[in-house]
């Protein structure tokens, strides 16, 4: 599976730094900014989203999940990393692969920052469809250009994924056994005037 992931990486990257506008572009999707900006920027708006009180507050149990999900995939991959450290590509072949991105030290599998982002669109995804489906697409989109620079392996990337929607549903079936809490902690917080 290593070849195969190497090749991908190896052919993607090779169209690197022909067209600087779209390099520029995946850099900037790429980074550290953009996409978990409008991640958290979703979630902010699908806590303060809904036509009824009854919608907003099934919007804001589902943020909820959302963050926790979000928190749980951090720890998920933090613990398979502790127990598995696979270089990142640049670092076992950067002679062959254009760099567009900062080396980051930590190990490549699972890709945390897509993890975060399907995290998120599953999450909006249960609320609406549509939209969702073009959250599915952001985080996609935020793992494909993470690939193209060179920074992950094909598989690190549907790694993430997995993690992401895993643990989103992980954290739904808590939900359940934890039921009379979570829902008191949504009132205290609208009590609080912040939902």
């Amino acid at each position: 599976m290593s070849a195969i992931d190497l090749n991908i990486v190896l052919w993607l990257n090779g169209f690197s730094g022909n067209v600087k506008l779209f390099d520029d572009f995946m850099r900037v999707v790429a980074s550290d900014y953009l996409m978990p900006l409008v991640f958290s920027l979703v979630m902010f708006g699908l806590w303060f989203s809904g036509k009824t009180p009854r919608e907003r507050v099934r919007y804001q149990l589902t943020m909820l999940m959302g963050i926790s999900a979000l928190a749980i995939s951090n720890v998920v991959v933090w613990l398979i990393n502790i127990t598995w450290n696979r270089p990142r590509p640049f670092v076992e072949y950067g002679d062959q692969l254009n760099l567009l991105f900062y080396p980051p030290t930590d190990p490549s599998f699972p890709a945390n920052p897509v993890a975060v982002g399907f995290a998120v669109a599953t999450a909006a995804w249960t609320i609406n469809r549509t939209f969702g489906g073009w959250m599915f697409a952001a985080a996609t989109l935020f793992g494909f250009s993470r690939l193209y620079a060179g920074v992950f392996y094909p598989t690190d990337i549907i790694g993430g994924a997995v993690v992401g929607v895993a643990i989103f549903w992980f954290t739904t079936y808590l939900r359940r056994l934890l039921e009379p809490l979570v829902t008191g902690f949504v009132r205290l917080i609208r009590g609080l005037s912040a939902a």
